[in-house]
């Protein structure tokens, strides 16, 4: 390949990423406007500062911050007038130097009422705040339940319920849960800030019940305005319900850093970290040797070196499957382990090909045997998913793929040190179980712009369901011309490949969010700190002994 060639691929490796993640940033703008402008104004003229304003406010300005979720909720729910960011606002980062999860109703959405999507998202808040023992904020200010949708958020196992058993729960486990009610916190809900361990009320904004105003004088007819029913007058002074009576929501908010400054501090898991260094080259490199076509192969080990520090990396077994990359390095100073598909095609020790992005015997058997390395080394894990699949065909059943890949997903389902998974491309079908994806509890999911999660790709998958049609319709005596075939095969496609985009995954909270690749690091960094708070328990890889 000449070198005006190779330039011209790297150019348009580039230009692909950087309307990608153009597209990405675009979107976040909008929907950090919540539910508009007009909404946002309502909420200063009454003296309150937005969601997204408080959590600027609360958070140690300069410090790293995370966002969990931003596109729950993305292009779902319009017929109600659409959910931007699942309702409720969630950022891990730092509070007088500690690190917090923290979670904010935005009123300027439907009141902050609780869609389904908002119960998941708050049950996802939870989730990390308990495997991390992370301390957690809620700044509550939310109308309740959505009651057009409430059999959809109401009564199930994972839906609103859940939270407040999450709430003693993590009062059980010794994590800390501050609450500040700056804004409405009606019937169910009244429950989540009077649950934590500490509760903050403002004055004239703040108000919590378990009916309001209109449903006491429906139920027994008595005459009772917000602020003597449940304002922060009533809870301070006579209830008792409430801890600090707060004049404005940024006293209020200074007040939560004072309390988070005295917090006493876990023992830590014992994660290996010396001073971080840079990566090899330039973060943005990484846009470079992407590629704009998804299914071309690339340098993985190059892709890898512009993530870890120095671009050092230690492979284990790295003349043996080669169609996985396992390796140890450092991340910000952290010691990992990273798994991660190599997409470029390669040869066994047979000279036999083996196609890049797919798991073969071989790699399976590789990375099983890694992960319980990293577990008897208390090294936590990292995986980058760019997998088509388990290989398919006689010759692999034959080989046991099955087998292999079941021990695989094996050792990620009992692995004890704390995962984390980027989807930078293709995560479809079991190679997706097997790289550790939403359903094996990763402490943190991320995707890249350029991900793609679906049991198979766009193509395979609309070839299948076409056949089906048309057997179904020929058996019917009704089989569609060529024409009528490919129009039907181009309907089905269009319609599988919107489901396989990283922003349908993420409205979904399947990941936590669509990342800048540049961002990589600080991912995986703060997940690893955050994961440094709790214990990593005894390994047991189960009955699948390797």
């Amino acid at each position: 390949m000449s070198n005006s060639t190779i330039n011209l691929e790297i150019e348009k490796n580039n230009d692909a990423m950087l309307l990608a993640v153009g597209k990405m940033n675009r979107l976040l703008d909008h929907i950090e406007e919540g539910g508009g402008k007009k909404r946002i104004e309502k909420l200063h003229k009454e003296g309150k500062m937005t969601a997204r304003e408080r959590i600027d406010f609360l958070l140690d300005e300069g410090a790293a911050r995370i966002e969990v979720g931003a596109f729950a909720g993305y292009d779902m729910y319009q017929e109600h007038g659409g959910c931007p960011a699942g309702g409720v606002v969630v950022v891990i980062g730092y509070v007088r130097g500690r690190q917090v999860i923290v979670v904010a109703n935005d009123a300027t959405v439907k009141a902050g009422a609780w869609f389904p999507i908002t119960g998941k998202k708050n049950l996802r808040a939870q989730e990390i705040a308990m495997e991390n023992r992370l301390p957690i904020i809620y700044l509550v200010d939310s109308a309740g339940v959505y009651l057009p949708m409430q059999d959809e958020i109401f009564p199930d196992k994972e839906h609103f319920g859940r939270i407040f058993r999450n709430n003693a729960k993590l009062s059980s486990a010794g994590i800390p849960q501050i609450a500040a009610i700056m804004g409405s916190c009606v019937a169910g809900g009244a429950y989540l800030p009077i649950m934590s361990d500490e509760a903050l009320i403002v004055e004239g904004t703040g108000s919590v019940f378990l009916a309001g105003p209109y449903l006491v004088k429906a139920a027994i007819g008595e005459n009772a305005d917000k602020e003597t029913l449940g304002g922060a007058a009533t809870h301070s002074e006579i209830s008792g319900v409430t801890d600090y009576k707060m004049p404005d929501d940024k006293t209020c908010l200074n007040t939560i850093k004072d309390l988070v400054d005295k917090f006493g501090r876990f023992d830590t898991a014992g994660f290996d970290r010396v001073k971080p260094q840079p990566p090899a080259g330039k973060p943005e490199d990484v846009f470079e040797i992407f590629p704009a076509n998804g299914a071309k192969p690339y340098d993985t080990l190059e892709l890898l070196r512009r993530i870890v520090d120095e671009g050092k990396l230690t492979q284990y077994k790295e003349h043996y499957g080669k169609t996985i990359i396992t390796a140890y390095a450092r991340i910000d100073g952290w010691a990992v382990g990273i798994v991660v598909n190599n997409r470029q095609v390669v040869k066994n020790a047979k000279g036999e090909i083996q196609f890049g992005g797919v798991i073969y015997s071989d790699s399976a058997d590789k990375a099983t045997r890694f992960i319980l390395n990293c577990n008897q080394k208390k090294i936590p894990l990292v995986f980058l998913h760019d997998v088509t699949g388990f290989m398919v065909g006689t010759r692999s059943e034959h080989g046991g793929i099955i087998k292999d890949g079941a021990k695989m997903v094996n050792a990620v389902s009992n692995s004890t040190v704390p995962k984390f998974s980027i989807v930078i491309g293709n995560s479809y079908g079991a190679g997706n179980y097997a790289m550790c994806g939403k359903a094996y509890d990763p402490r943190l999911i991320a995707a890249w712009p350029t991900a793609k999660i679906a049991v198979m790709g766009g193509e395979q998958a609309a070839k299948v369901l076409t056949q089906i049609q048309v057997q179904s319709l020929k058996d019917k005596e009704h089989a569609p011309d060529p024409v009528a075939e490919k129009e039907l095969f181009e309907k089905i496609k269009a319609r599988y490949e919107a489901q396989t985009t990283p922003y349908y995954a993420a409205a979904r909270l399947w990941v936590d969010a669509i990342i800048d690749p540049r961002d990589t690091r600080l991912w995986i960094s703060m997940g690893i700190e955050a994961a440094n708070n709790a214990p990593v328990e005894k390994f047991n890889v189960g009955v699948m002994q390797v």
